[in-house]
């Protein structure tokens, strides 16, 4: 359904929402233009809004009657999440995945995007605005980097399984329930090292390209990982949620474990869940 071409155009829309919304305000936010959600880190800021909204209009220009599922609008009305259940395409949109970060001025923040189709993840693109790059997976085509032009300048791939005191994960504590967070927190010895760069869209970039090893999430907005996720699986990745069942678009819960393959995964569930 959707091709090389059409992919490069939606990395396009991408790119030219973060020069014209997100860019310009970067270490540029006017008072009052962050505001908190749901909690201190949960934050939305005018770029936030403004991106999602020119996406979400380029997008039904290049793919007309496509249901647009957006982080901004899914928290003012949380039931269009619904319409990735069956829609023929849906589209998910991080206008500004890593908020926290670009309200700090801190430049580890990206624009994602997702589609969907009947429930199954078939595209994703993670733009990097500073980078001014875009990682774009299509289901079964692979994945790649591709530059502004929306040429292919490299191709992913996972890093080689290594044992587990080699690893290096990006592991993410913050929305654990306070026993699990205290056992699995405890355990990051085990591993060579740990990393946390607040922003999932960097962080699935960064295990796509084989740099880590390990993605390990307990909350599971569809914004947040659908695209990660594709972009891992399709560098030749293996992700299953806590329980080893596979991820799905409708699914909120249940965590999900990202490793270069199985066995990876298994020992890595192992030494952070099992008592």
């Amino acid at each position: 359904m959707i091709g090389a071409a059409r992919a490069a155009e939606v990395a396009t829309l991408l790119r030219e929402a973060s020069r014209r919304e997100i860019l310009p305000r970067f270490r540029r936010l006017a008072q009052g233009a962050v505001r908190a959600k749901s909690g201190p880190l949960d934050l939305v800021t005018d770029a936030d809004e403004a991106a999602e909204r020119m996406i979400e209009a380029g997008l039904a220009r290049l793919f007309p009657g496509c249901a647009v599922v957006g982080e901004e609008a899914a928290a003012a009305d949380p039931t269009i999440m619904d319409r990735l259940a069956d829609a023929d395409l849906a589209f998910v949109v991080d206008p500004v995945d890593g908020t926290a970060n670009f309200a700090a001025g801190l430049p580890v923040f990206a624009c994602m995007a997702a589609a969907v189709a009947k429930g199954e993840v078939i595209g994703a693109w993670i733009h990097d605005p500073l980078g001014d790059d875009t990682a774009i997976a299509l289901r079964g085509q692979g994945a790649w980097i591709a530059d502004p032009d929306g040429r292919p300048t490299a191709d992913l791939r996972v890093a080689a399984p290594v044992p587990l005191e080699q690893m290096v994960g990006a592991i993410s504590w913050t929305f654990l329930p306070p026993p699990l967070r205290a056992q699995v927190t405890a355990r990051f010895p085990l591993f060579a090292g740990v990393v946390g760069y607040r922003c999932a869209a960097h962080e699935y970039r960064w295990a796509a390209g084989g740099h880590g090893h390990v993605l390990f999430y307990n909350r599971l907005m569809p914004w947040d990982h659908l695209p990660g996720w594709l972009l891992h699986r399709e560098a030749g990745g293996h992700a299953a949620r806590f329980d080893g069942s596979p991820y799905l678009p409708t699914h909120r819960d249940g965590g999900l474990i990202c490793a270069p393959d199985r066995d990876s995964w298994e020992a890595v569930r192992h030494a952070l869940l099992d008592p």
